[in-house]
């Protein structure tokens, strides 16, 4: 699948996560950085005549023995190699409080994120109001669900009328829920999505952050197939 098959996925309404741009040939630059550490040879030698060697070899269990010797790397947690690989996602349809638990990850992580200062959320804005996350819990639940609606009715309206006295987005905001949705524009290498993946794709892991996990995995594996080898390996070493 490519990327721009992705977003077209993204049109539909609620969580969506899409590969914005990625590094080229990703299981070919972590090939070529491992065997850099390895090899007395240049990279134009190994991202080309010693690659192809490997691409082609039969390794039981895995497409080839460039992908076997990913796993190995993997396995041995050598994982500075996987930082030559990144992935920017374009993410929506989010809760604010997925965003205070996604952006704990620090660590080869970039964030750009749709500012509440600068984008007026008033109901005659030109984003027609903020929107919102309903848990399933309370979407499930008539009169939970009708209390949270209400509280949310509420919000907005208590923001349009300090809209109209004059106070700034950048301090209205201040009456926004968790539950507001956001935009975002996310970068990270491989190695520190394998973090990412490993601690929010547990049952420990709270419902919308795993979900967005598991998108955001499987947006990669459809870009590079061969790196669900790699993530499976990580996964399978951890336990």
């Amino acid at each position: 699948m490519d990327k721009n098959k992705q977003l077209e996925d993204c049109l539909e309404e609620g969580m969506c996560a899409w590969i914005m741009s990625h590094t080229d040939e990703p299981v070919r630059t972590i090939f070529t950085a491992i065997r850099t550490c390895y090899s007395e040879h240049d990279q134009e030698y190994l991202a080309y005549e010693e690659w192809f060697k490997y691409l082609w070899k039969v390794a039981e269990g895995y497409p080839n023995d460039a992908v076997r010797l990913l796993c190995k790397v993997a396995a041995m947690k050598h994982l500075s190699v996987l930082e030559h690989v990144s992935f920017t996602f374009g993410i929506r349809g989010v809760s604010r409080s997925l965003l205070a638990q996604l952006t704990r990850h620090r660590i080869g992580w970039s964030y750009s994120v749709q500012s509440q200062r600068y984008v007026d959320l008033g109901s005659e804005s030109k984003s027609k109001g903020f929107k919102y996350f309903t848990p399933e819990a309370i979407k499930n639940d008539k009169p939970a669900n009708g209390i949270f609606k209400q509280a949310m009715r509420d919000l907005q309206r208590s923001y349009d009328i300090l809209r109209m006295n004059g106070i700034k987005p950048e301090d209205a905001r201040y009456l926004l829920p968790n539950a507001t949705e956001t935009n975002l524009t996310v970068t990270c290498n491989f190695r520190a999505f394998l973090d990412f993946y490993s601690k929010r794709s547990t049952k420990a892991a709270q419902w919308e952050i795993r979900e967005l996990a598991e998108v955001m995995k499987s947006r990669i594996i459809e870009i590079e197939p061969d790196l669900e080898f790699v993530i499976n390996e990580y996964i399978n070493q951890g336990e």
